[in-house]
């Protein structure tokens, strides 16, 4: 195992130079959730040339791939999950460019390295992490239910493999008023702006009740079109989210209700679109333990996460619901996700350094899942006892 170890270490250093630039001209090109055409093309484009099977437009999503090598043999089925949406106004600030390299170096760098390997390796390419939930489309459509295992990293501010994350759902508060001369005659209008504010009141009297981890937090996305117009519309967003489904559903009813409230004060008409909910992350923690032990192998250290706060949400919770997942996290600075500063790192010496750690451990943990029968046994049994214990077993 460690001949193999040390092959795949030399086959992402063989790789480094055509993965960086990988990694930085996704970077230099970010695109929106469900527009990610070019990222998807250039993270397939390593993998059609080493002859993975590819896939275009999977579960109905036009930038979702799926590209397999299948050794023909009885074996695990590995998958590599790849990101690469960017954020509106700050691009990569959540270091996507990062993630999806390195999960295609990663099935590059196996495939080099472990030519006999028994099963199947997939790099599942899911678009629309930060604004749509992709993974979520892709889990309802049956995409990760014959895999066995399913990993991916993130750049962070620390080494962590057992980070959770907390289950969100955002909604679309959209109020209808009626508009009016607002010095002239402004008891003939009805102000659809006042509902959004009184919205925001509700929520905030709100907080005292809620639990520690619970986090509200909104913006006003049309809030009139003059100032001397009660406005007739007005729109507000929310994100909503808890430590778990169940709870969120709580948080779900008082904020829909806070909306309701405002919308009978005003007199204004409310619309709500909600998006799809991202279920808290079920870490595997023998598959965690697994990729630590490869860290330690790299020289790198394993940090604990944070006892509170600290954390945010991710489809990938969804996929951790179907099959056995880890989603670890390495560090690329002493930098906060979602901010330009983060952007800055995702292409600097260190995020790429991170990137390619990232590649060799995911890439050696998928080794010891196909070469160690008693590993894979152990992920397995883990997670066919959580669906015991939380009543999805079948």
């Amino acid at each position: 195992m460690a001949e193999h170890k040390d092959k795949i270490i030399f086959a992402v250093d063989a790789l480094r130079p055509s993965m960086e630039r990988l990694a930085l001209n996704i970077h230099a090109r970010p695109e929106l959730s469900f527009h990610e055409r070019q990222a998807a093309s250039a993270l397939l484009a390593p993998l059609r040339e080493a002859g993975f099977t590819v896939t275009e437009g999977v579960a109905g999503l036009s930038t979702a791939f799926r590209a397999v090598w299948n050794s023909g043999r009885p074996g695990p089925r590995i998958a590599l999950l790849a990101e690469y949406d960017a954020l509106p106004e700050l691009g990569h600030a959540c270091g996507h460019n990062l993630i999806g390299t390195a999960s295609v170096a990663a099935a590059l760098a196996l495939r080099r390295a472990y030519g006999e390997m028994p099963g199947r390796l997939d790099v599942i390419g899911t678009p629309a992490e930060e604004e749509g939930g992709g993974k979520i489309i892709m889990a309802d459509n049956g995409v990760f239910d014959d895999v066995d295992a399913a990993m991916m990293f993130h750049p962070r501010e620390k080494n962590m493999v057992t980070r959770g994350a907390l289950a969100c759902v955002d909604a679309v508060f959209k109020f209808h008023g009626k508009a009016s001369h607002a010095a002239s005659a402004p008891q003939l209008g009805v102000s659809a702006l006042d509902a959004v504010i009184q919205t925001f009141v509700g929520i905030n009297a709100l907080r005292q009740f809620f639990t520690d981890d619970v986090r509200v937090h909104g913006i006003i996305t049309h809030g009139g079109s003059a100032t001397n117009i009660v406005p007739a519309y007005a729109e507000a967003k929310f994100l909503m989210r808890a430590g778990t489904v169940g709870d969120l559903q709580t948080v779900r009813r008082k904020v829909f209700a806070a909306a309701r409230a405002a919308a009978d004060m005003s007199g204004a008409r409310l619309e709500i679109e909600e998006g799809l909910t991202y279920a808290e992350r079920n870490t595997n923690l023998a598959l965690a333990a697994g990729f630590a032990r490869n860290l330690t192998l790299l020289g790198l250290p394993v940090d604990e996460p944070p006892q509170k706060g600290g954390v945010g949400s991710s489809d990938i919770g969804n996929v951790s619901q179907v099959t056995a997942t880890i989603h670890p996290y390495l560090r690329i600075g002493d930098v906060t996700p979602h901010t330009p500063e983060f952007a800055a790192a995702a292409a600097a010496p260190a995020g790429l350094e991170a990137m390619l750690n990232g590649a060799k451990a995911l890439a050696m943990t998928a080794y010891d899942l196909f070469a160690d029968p008693v590993f894979f046994q152990e992920v397995r049994d883990e997670f066919t006892q959580w669906q015991i214990n939380s009543g999805r077993s079948q």
